[in-house]
């Protein structure tokens, strides 16, 4: 299984070196290349997920390390989507860059052993937890080209450009990918809190709504559809909105981390 885990990392950093390489020097070939990794990459890390599953008879993310495992995947899925979609593969270095960095931290920083093995809680439980991952991962994905968009803002206006730097998607277009993600983003943990509302009441007859997950999870969905609404007004369209999108993914980090860890009783990691 740990095999697998290597496999995957080591073809994510192909992808990324592609990736990079096209951005310098552009070269259809290479780009097909680089998304062809990525998905291979996506491919063999599902297989690490799906062999851990079956040694924990179980989801694959009972502990903090197959949750964020979950997470990589989830994001390298979601930009490969957005590639499709938007036909653009200038922002894959920087995303297939996250996944080495994120994915390397875990398997430093996070215990790899297997935990005990936990009564399984059914298929609504499992999807409830894979969607609201999901959104995570999408979030994190518009956080990544918020981010890009800024400093291409920001270069934009000192007049010092590079070479690479045109090279880049226009603005415009890394608004649209970003606000394509939010969106993902949003269908899932809608899909996701859903189907964790209907487990709930199966399990126990009632909803939980006082709990810190339940009300972080509105707070996320409040302000994500506040950046929809605001990009589109002629006062925010741009860099505030970006900006705006970039310090909602703070309250993100804060549900994935904090409250996950310590603030909430019926949600461990997710």
């Amino acid at each position: 299984m740990h095999h697998l885990g290597y496999w995957s990392l080591a073809v994510y950093a192909a992808s990324f070196a592609c990736y990079a390489w096209n951005l310098y020097v552009p070269n259809p070939w290479v780009g097909r290349i680089a998304t062809a990794l990525l998905a291979a990459g996506i491919i063999v890390h599902y297989f690490y997920l799906y062999q851990r599953s079956l040694m924990l008879h179980t989801v694959p993310y009972d502990d903090l390390y197959g949750s964020m495992s979950l997470f990589a995947w989830l994001l390298g899925l979601t930009y490969l989507g957005l590639e499709f979609f938007h036909r653009q593969r200038s922002v894959g270095a920087f995303v297939t860059l996250l996944l080495i960095c994120w994915i390397g931290a875990l398997r430093v920083l996070t215990p790899r052993a297997l935990p005990v093995p936990t009564v399984p809680h059914g298929a609504l439980f499992a999807l409830h937890v894979t969607l609201n991952t999901w959104a995570y991962a999408a979030f994190a994905l518009s956080f990544v080209l918020s981010l890009i968009y800024l400093i291409q803002d920001r270069v934009l206006r000192s007049r010092r450009l590079g070479t690479a730097f045109w090279r880049f998607p226009a603005l415009d277009v890394l608004d649209r990918m970003a606000r394509s993600s939010v969106y993902v983003g949003l269908v899932a943990l809608i899909a996701g809190v859903s189907m964790g509302l209907v487990w709930q009441h199966r399990l126990s007859g009632g909803y939980s709504l006082g709990d810190p997950k339940v009300i972080i999870t509105v707070a996320i969905l409040g302000v994500y559809l506040a950046y929809l609404f605001l990009a589109r007004n002629a006062a925010w369209r741009g860099a505030r909105a970006a900006l705006l999108c970039a310090l909602n993914f703070v309250i993100v980090l804060f549900s994935y981390t904090f409250v996950n860890l310590y603030l909430t009783r019926f949600h461990r990691f997710l």
